[in-house]
């Protein structure tokens, strides 16, 4: 087994790992930009723009203090619970199209989750500057301290696991804030009568392929820290 406190030299297996996730997150992307390119080119027949639509949920739910701005690039949506601004790629922002109005709906989803104080999204917020302590510092620590449990010294790539075990769990807990906000995203389109029954399937489908990218980073992030735990335990069953 040939090991260096590099990362360039880890063994073949781990880039093996990381190929494959690195595969995950590209079918992912290349998923969602193709639903997204589809059903941006079908215009809503209630001609309202996503920013129209994200202000009515927002004042439809009673939630008069978020902004509704728009941002440079595409696929950059987001709500900011920080600011309390939601914050709509141009696209989106500016066209009435069937994936603009599923997105704009989908970001409102997270605005209404903070304003209801929904769990998970209150548990990821919190526990972001954790997850980025674990990503940096904890795959630093993992490359260190797997030489050195080789040597019989597995305590440090212990540490550093247990670090980066922060940041698979908030790609986990991350799968339920998504799904449940383009639940809402749906049902609320449904409701108000921003999309009809035929048009709704479009925007399910840009939403499920945007979905697919937090379940691709979830598995990636699953599979490397159960490859850096097999490592561990490899070394020190060699003992």
């Amino acid at each position: 087994m040939c090991y260096s406190t590099g990362v360039f030299f880890m063994p073949l297996s781990y880039w093996l790992v990381l190929g494959i996730g690195a595969l995950l997150s590209f079918w992912a992307s290349s998923k969602v930009k193709s639903a997204f390119q589809k059903w941006s080119q079908v215009g809503a027949r209630s001609r309202r723009t996503g920013a129209q639509v994200a202000n009515a949920i927002l004042q439809a739910h009673g939630i008069l203090d978020v902004k509704v701005e728009p941002v440079a690039g595409n696929l950059t949506d987001h709500y900011d619970p920080r600011s309390k601004t939601l914050r709509l790629s141009e696209p989106v922002y500016h066209q009435s199209s069937i994936a603009a109005l599923g997105v704009a709906a989908h970001e409102v989803g997270h605005a209404i989750q903070h304003a209801q104080r929904y769990g998970p999204l209150q548990f990821r917020s919190a526990w972001v500057p954790v997850a980025g302590l674990g990503s940096n510092l904890g795959l630093i620590l993992v490359m260190i301290g797997l030489p050195l449990a080789y040597s019989g010294s597995p305590l440090l790539a212990w540490i550093g696991v247990v670090l980066f075990a922060a940041t698979t769990v908030f790609t986990l807990i991350t799968l339920p804030v998504e799904f449940d906000a383009s639940k809402r995203a749906l049902a609320t389109l449904e409701r108000g009568g921003i999309l009809a029954a035929d048009e709704l399937p479009g925007a399910k489908n840009v939403l499920d392929a945007a979905a697919m990218t937090y379940v691709a980073a979830a598995a990636s992030s699953l599979l490397t820290l159960l490859y850096f735990v097999g490592q561990i335990l490899g070394a020190s069953n060699r003992e």
